[in-house]
């Protein structure tokens, strides 16, 4: 059995989204810049799907913008708002993507911002009594946090946040991609400046994604080189790619409250399974809370063992597939700086399992009983 539990780094394309994809490769080849027939072709299927995409999200269709996913949506957000609106402080955690974390970090070293992180629990939420010290002392502020953790499952509540950052006038940038096809989400209700998406997250195409801009939050482009997405960016558009993204998030909301069941269900099941196999297994940040974290996302703590260091190794052995950590630097050891940040200790082996809905109960089974005898013949 081959067992796939990454879904979080990405997930496997829906048949359905390989279906309407196909006819554009091979049709709908003109440029969407080009003013004939061709061209006119692959520029209305662009729109539609922009149509598509903002009518889920209780979006205009002005307010979407096309990128070649979420790491270009979420630099996009931060260096154009600092950029457009001259922000001097930005306001982040310890715990966010790379994306978010290097970007800000990047504008700090230039001299271009300062940087306050906001204190996280011993669970890694959010302190919001700080974020709101924060937020009164340092006007003009651009605040980025992440809706749900790509490690650990945390989940942040939009409302409060936007609430927030409306009442002290700083802009919101909130990385949503790990939830974007899993949680619906009005922008009409969100009071966000920006929110991201990544198709491959939820069963759509690598290499294509979107960003959400609030009417009169007007940015400056952040890559250069053309007038395509209203002058937003740069670049002959991906359209196929734009095609099978609009369908992944269409089949996403429709099939949504059966996806989040099913994925439930699997994700309690190895909560239970693992807890009776392994003594002394923990679970990192909120990702055991069935009610209030990432649905998708397990992470695990298990016990000190000799095995640690090779054990995604002999997982990948038995044909299961997981992540150590953020999926994004896969095939580096270089630890996971949320582990870090939560201080889990470094003497025991962490695994994030990520489910998606073409997983089963049967691989739970499978995953539990290859991973408990590795621990169990290692004692």
């Amino acid at each position: 059995m081959k067992v796939y539990f990454d879904n979080a780094a990405t997930t496997r394309l829906d048949p359905e989204v390989l279906e309407v994809m196909l006819p554009v490769l091979t049709d709908q080849f003109g440029n969407p810049s080009s003013i004939h027939g061709f061209g006119r072709s692959s520029r209305s299927v662009i729109e539609r799907a922009r149509k598509t995409i903002a009518g889920l999200l209780h979006a205009a269709p002005a307010e979407i913008f096309f990128t070649s996913g979420g790491t270009e949506a979420d630099n996009t957000a931060i260096c154009s708002s600092v950029q457009t609106f001259g922000i001097k402080h930005v306001i982040t955690s310890r715990i966010e993507h790379h994306a978010v974390l290097h970007t800000v970090e990047y504008l700090r070293e230039i001299g271009q911002i300062q940087v306050s992180f906001v204190n996280l629990n011993a669970d890694g939420e959010v302190d919001l009594n700080h974020l709101e010290e924060l937020l009164s002392s340092n006007p003009n502020t651009l605040v980025s946090l992440m809706h749900g953790n790509n490690e650990i499952g945390n989940l942040l509540n939009l409302e409060v946040v936007g609430d927030l950052c409306d009442k002290y006038g700083a802009i919101f940038h909130t990385d949503t991609v790990q939830t974007m096809g899993h949680y619906k989400h009005d922008l009409q209700a969100i009071k966000a400046n920006f929110v991201v998406g990544s198709a491959h997250k939820f069963h759509g195409p690598k290499g294509v994604g979107f960003l959400y801009v609030k009417p009169g939050t007007k940015i400056l482009p952040f890559v250069h080189g053309g007038a395509q997405e209203r002058n937003m960016r740069g670049g002959t558009e991906n359209v196929y790619g734009i095609v099978g993204l609009a369908k992944a998030l269409e089949i996403a909301y429709r099939e949504m409250d059966a996806h989040k069941a099913h994925i439930l269900k699997i994700k309690g099941r190895m909560i239970t399974k693992l807890t009776e196999s392994i003594e002394g297994i923990r679970f990192n940040g909120r990702s055991a809370d069935l009610d209030n974290s990432l649905y998708t996302v397990l992470s695990v703590s298990l016990p000190p063992s000799e095995i640690s260091d090779m054990l995604l190794f002999n997982m990948d052995i038995f044909g299961i597939a997981a992540s150590g950590g953020s999926a994004c630097s896969s095939g580096t050891d270089v630890g996971s700086h949320v582990l870090n940040e939560l201080k889990v200790a470094p003497d025991r082996a962490n695994i994030r399992f990520s489910f998606g809905k073409y997983n089963t109960e049967e691989e739970v089974d499978f995953v539990v009983e290859k991973l408990a005898g590795l621990y169990n013949t290692s004692k």
